[in-house]
């Protein structure tokens, strides 16, 4: 029988590492840690890292780029990198770990030494612009606005404790300055040549996420109905597992997915309006982290 490939997930106590560890259990493959005393010792994180075949980085940004060294100074000994953070989802040396990008992307991901794990509100505004970019309707430069509203469980531990242990605000905007980093990351993967404009905010529910994106039908190439809109995105993702494509519905929860690593998509509008309105839903732990991870980790190693 063969060996079970060995997984290293340095920042394995977060919520991202926490989320793949418990879907790692899944697969056939054994999960190498290391003492918790020693999470942050230098020495015994490289030396999981040589003993690791894949190694998952849940780390803030500095430390990510901290450990990629490390892992480069093993040399023919280096260990494949999946990257949870945003300090590689532009880099050009980096391949982006969103499978269901193009027809090519999975195969990209399958052999591909050090690859991005997407973020989670991306994940929903480029799964729906780039087809409709690609196909040519949306013009790259359309002045893209997104809203978006996720559970409070991503915003990291001190958020998650002051809802859980205060109640935190019902709904509440922020990022305010219109320099979210998850901006550049949305601008590069889904072709845009103009900045979109971002506006995220979270509310006073763990986990479940929406993206949405209205739209100016007169705006774009051919005046296409929402219906066409509809159509594209449905045979870009036919025959995807974890995006779906599906019918517009009056009201939509956010928490809907929540648990679950599927995508849905949406467009809504009517023939009268002449306007449209995209929308994502996911779970923002799921397919917006974990079980994109999930996804990757799967395609790197060869695991069905």
């Amino acid at each position: 029988m063969a060996q079970q490939p060995v997984v290293f997930i340095d920042g394995e106590a977060g919520t991202t590492g926490l989320g793949i560890r418990d879907r790692l259990r899944a697969l056939p493959v054994r999960l190498h840690s290391i003492d918790p005393a020693q999470r942050k010792d230098r020495d015994a994180r490289k030396a999981a890292m040589a003993e690791a075949d894949l190694v998952v980085l849940c780390l803030p940004d500095a430390a990510s780029r901290e450990a990629e060294a490390m892992a480069l100074e093993l040399g023919a000994d280096a260990p494949r990198l999946l990257d949870a953070s945003t300090a590689f989802r532009t880099d050009p040396t980096w391949v982006y770990g969103f499978p269901e990008l193009s027809p090519e992307q999975a195969h990209a991901i399958s052999s591909a030494p050090r690859v991005s794990n997407p973020g989670c509100y991306p994940t929903g505004a480029i799964g729906l612009l780039r087809p409709l970019i690609q196909a040519g309707v949306l013009p790259a430069h359309y002045p893209v606005c997104i809203n978006a509203v996720s559970g409070y469980s991503g915003g990291g531990k001190q958020m998650i404790e002051a809802h859980e242990r205060d109640g935190g605000p019902a709904f509440e905007l922020y990022g305010l300055s219109l320099e979210h980093k998850h901006v550049p990351e949305i601008h590069t993967h889904a072709g845009l040549t103009t900045r979109p404009l971002f506006v995220p905010s979270v509310g006073h529910f763990a986990q479940g996420m929406i993206v949405s994106i209205p739209l100016h039908l007169s705006m774009l190439e051919g005046a296409p109905s929402a219906a066409d809109l509809h159509d594209i995105l449905a045979r870009h993702y036919a025959g995807q597992d974890h995006v779906r494509v599906v019918t517009a519905d009056s009201t939509l929860s956010a928490e809907a997915l929540a648990h679950s690593d599927l995508m849905e998509l949406r467009v809504h509008g009517t023939p009268h309006t002449r306007h449209a309105l995209l929308t994502a839903r996911l779970d923002n732990l799921g397919k917006g982290a974990s079980g994109a991870a999930l996804q990757n980790i799967r395609l790197m190693l060869g695991l069905s």
